[in-house]
């Protein structure tokens, strides 16, 4: 498994959010490279967007809330949630994704 990883849950729904593109970039130099892409699986994971291990730095992933919620037919204020955070060891860093079409929260899971 991946240092990094995510899960979207639709909140609206009470079931994952499956199909969400998500991207996972890197700060280098003031400038965002791609890490990694992907969609959510059947339960809402994005397992492998990340190797096995990152440097310490500040990390994004960009979730592409706009083509789940028309996937879905919902109507949707959020086109994309875009969380960024800071990786400061070594340790798993898990980032839920609580999503509805008018609001998202966020945390570090575990």
């Amino acid at each position: 498994m991946s240092q990094l990883t995510t899960h979207v849950l639709d909140v609206a729904h009470g079931r994952p959010a499956v199909g969400v593109p998500v991207v996972l970039s890197s700060r280098v130099a003031g400038e965002w490279v791609l890490v990694g892409s992907g969609t959510t699986d059947d339960d809402g994971r994005a397992r492998s967007l990340a190797p096995k291990s990152v440097p310490v730095g500040t990390y994004r992933f960009v979730f592409d809330t706009a083509a789940y919620f028309a996937s879905t037919g919902q109507a949707s204020f959020l086109p994309e949630v875009v969380v960024v955070f800071d990786v400061v060891d070594s340790s798993h860093y898990h980032v839920p994704v609580l999503l509805s079409p008018f609001a998202y929260s966020t945390y570090r899971g575990s």
